[in-house]
């Protein structure tokens, strides 16, 4: 389901005045694609933060542009509290488009009550997928995950009409033995600190044998 962003032309454009923008609570945005000419536009900030913090992709532009578009890029601030600028890609029911989605973890793994450790190891994946299907994150069961076995992005559910783009083979998700590191004088965990001296001292001996 898309979300909703209202928006307004943006005439004025530069550095200076798309920081008073932000001042005043909008986001400047720019609106490409389909062979049309690019758009300056602005976007509430508290609606934009909402469709970015639950991972939304697809946007319904209600205003001074009324289409229907993917949240292509975000740029944030270098503290990563505030965003700076969003792309925005005009797109269509027929159009597919290529996109990175967040996977969500969902279950407790058998393997942890066998004495494993999940760890989560790809959070996003690349399909391509019809772009009035894309969705806000793909979930994926982990019940089932056994110790010592793993989940590929060839196995994560993807919504009709996606294909994948990243390697199918690579890794999501294993559950594995915890990490136990070696003590000091333990097989493993390296040689015996020398004693300050104990070389000079054993070297001298040797000299007067």
């Amino acid at each position: 389901m898309a979300d909703t962003l209202s928006v307004t032309r943006r005439e004025k454009l530069g550095t200076a005045n798309n920081r008073r923008l932000r001042k005043a609570g909008s986001v400047p945005a720019v609106l490409y694609g389909h062979g049309e000419a690019s758009l300056s536009l602005t976007v509430p900030a508290t609606e934009l933060m909402a469709v970015v913090r639950h991972g939304g992709k697809l946007v319904q532009l209600n205003g001074d542009v009324s289409e229907s578009a993917l949240v292509r890029s975000v740029q944030w601030d270098v503290w990563g509290k505030e965003v700076l600028h969003i792309d925005l890609l005009r797109v269509s029911e027929k159009d597919k488009v290529e996109t990175e989605v967040s996977i969500e973890l969902r279950g407790t793994a058998v393997g942890v009550t066998e004495g494993g450790i999940i760890e989560h190891v790809l959070h996003e994946i690349e399909i391509l997928c019809p772009a009035m299907a894309v969705p806000d994150k793909l979930t994926l069961n982990i019940t089932d995950l056994h110790l010592n076995k793993s989940i590929f992005a060839k196995d994560v559910p993807l919504p009709e009409g996606a294909t994948l783009i990243t390697d199918e083979d690579a890794l999501i998700v294993h559950c594995v033995p915890p990490h136990v590191e070696a003590e000091a004088g333990e097989p493993g965990g390296g040689a015996e600190p020398e004693v300050i001296g104990k070389k000079e001292k054993e070297e001298a001996e040797a000299k007067k044998a």
